[in-house]
């Protein structure tokens, strides 16, 4: 079973969205955009992310999934990059994990340190970064879509009036004033770079922190 992560994207002929989804979905409906011609400039990005997607679109729709197929390729063997967490034997029950050998240099303060702890450095060390990651993630997540947002905004809006001062509204988390900003926006810019920054424009929570 194929259990690769789909690319979601979304495709603009100029200021109109013309299709969403499935990256081999938008690729078909925008290719079928093309054939028709006489079209504003075709741009593709990852709904996510809002990385451009650079796709050909020569030949028939066959050529272009065929394309896209062996751009994407088979599935990784994921099971390969993983390798035993020890060759001591596991008690009954323990679950086997799978761990990636990498160094990690360290004073010797610290591995005296990391070698105290209940289960040794190794476990002290996933504690310690499970932790570092709970600890970031609201940051992560208001930083990836502030990232996100601008990143469309500055290829799709850029030259429109009230995208500087959107854009410090973005990152300052005025939601307010972002709305009122982009609001003259085209309807399907405005509302995907809405939908792009409402992580970043959303109220503190009741601590004060970031989302």
């Amino acid at each position: 079973m194929d259990e690769r992560p789909r690319t979601l994207c979304i495709a603009f002929a100029g200021a109109r969205r013309i299709a969403a989804g499935e990256l081999a979905q938008v690729a078909l409906k925008t290719k079928a955009v093309i054939d028709r011609g006489a079209h504003p400039p075709i741009l593709l990005f990852d709904d996510t992310t809002s990385e451009p997607i650079e796709l050909d679109f020569r030949g028939t729709p066959d050529d272009v999934l065929k394309r896209l197929a062996r751009a994407e390729g088979p599935p990784g063997p994921a099971a390969a990059a993983l390798l035993p967490e020890s060759d001591a034997p596991r008690g009954p029950g323990r679950p086997k994990l799978g761990v990636v050998a990498r160094e990690v240099t360290l004073l010797p303060r610290h591995w005296e340190w990391l070698s105290g702890q209940p289960g040794g450095a190794s476990v002290a060390l996933r504690k310690l970064v499970e932790q570092g990651r709970r600890d970031s993630d609201g940051r992560d997540r208001l930083r990836r879509a502030q990232e996100a947002a601008y990143r469309f905004m500055s290829v799709m809006a850029g030259d429109r009036p009230g995208f500087e001062e959107a854009a410090r509204a973005l990152f300052a988390g005025d939601r307010a004033r972002f709305d009122r900003l982009v609001k003259p926006w085209p309807a399907d810019i405005r509302n995907h770079a809405k939908k792009l920054a409402a992580v970043a424009l959303q109220p503190p929570t009741a601590g004060g922190a970031a989302p």
